[in-house]
C-alpha cells in the first residue's frame, strides 16, 4: 500500500451541514461510507464514478444528521455491512425521535451489523484505519486514524475553531476534552483532522490555535 492508494472525498448536506466521507484504497478498488448523512447520494454518485466496491457504513456516532443517508444507501446497497460503537446504539435506535427533536423527519434505519471495537484496527483493502474511542460528544464515538495517509475522520469530536457540543442527550464536557487530549492532540500535528461539520483542520492548528483547547484563551491544555 502507497498513500497515494488511499483517497478521501466529502459531501456535505442537510440540515446541519454535515460531512460524510467516501473512503477509498483506489490500488485495491474497495471503499467505505463514513457517516453518511444528507449528502449520501452524491457520495454514492462518486462510488460509482470510479466503480469501487462498497464494503462498509461506518459511524463515528450515532446523531442523527450522521445517519440519515444510510436508508439511501441501503436502497442501493442493500447488504453493505453497518458498522457502530455499541454505547451508541440507543441513539441509533431513536433516530426517528432525534429527528422530530428538531422539527425533521428520517426514514427508519436498518440496525447496525456489526461492532466497532477500540483498539481493533478497521481494514479496508491494504491499508488499516485505528479505531480509537472518543466519548463525551455522544456515548459511543470513536475517530478513525490512517497514521500512514496522515489523515484522521474525526467526528464531532473537534473542529476547525472548535470542540463538539455537549448539551445533547449522552454528552458530557470532561468526557470530551480527554478525549481530545488523549487520543486526539497525541497524533502528529500535521496529521489532518476531516471533521464532521466545517473545513478540515490540522493537529498542529488546534494545539496552537483552538480557543476551546489554549490556556491563553481560557482553554483546558495546549
Amino acid at each position: 500500500m502507497t498513500e497515494s492508494s488511499l483517497a478521501v472525498s466529502v459531501a456535505t448536506g442537510g440540515a446541519f451541514a454535515e460531512n460524510g466521507y467516501l473512503v477509498r484504497d483506489s490500488g485495491a478498488g474497495v471503499a467505505i461510507l463514513v457517516d453518511p448523512g444528507a449528502g449520501a447520494p452524491e457520495l454514492l454518485e462518486a462510488l460509482d464514478a470510479r466503480g469501487d466496491r462498497l464494503e462498509a457504513i461506518v459511524l463515528t456516532h450515532a446523531h442523527v444528521d450522521h445517519v440519515e443517508g444510510i436508508p439511501a444507501v441501503r436502497a442501493r446497497h442493500p447488504d453493505v455491512p453497518i458498522h457502530l460503537h455499541e454505547a451508541d446504539l440507543p441513539l441509533y435506535e431513536r433516530a426517528e425521535a432525534q429527528a422530530a427533536a428538531f422539527g425533521l423527519q428520517v426514514d427508519s434505519l436498518p440496525r447496525p451489523t456489526h461492532r466497532l471495537e477500540p483498539g481493533v484496527p478497521f481494514a479496508l483493502g491494504g491499508f488499516d484505519l485505528d479505531v480509537r474511542f472518543t466519548p463525551g460528544h455522544a456515548p459511543g464515538h470513536v475517530i478513525l486514524v490512517s497514521e500512514a495517509a496522515g489523515f484522521a475522520l474525526v467526528g464531532d469530536v473537534v473542529f476547525l475553531a472548535s470542540i463538539g457540543r455537549t448539551d445533547l442527550p449522552g454528552g458530557h464536557l470532561p468526557s470530551l476534552m480527554t478525549s481530545i487530549r488523549e487520543q486526539v492532540l497525541t497524533l502528529p500535528d500535521d496529521m489532518r483532522l476531516l471533521p464532521g461539520h466545517g473545513p478540515e483542520t490540522t493537529v498542529g492548528h488546534e494545539r496552537r490555535h483552538n480557543p476551546f483547547l489554549v490556556p491563553q484563551y481560557r482553554g483546558h491544555f495546549a
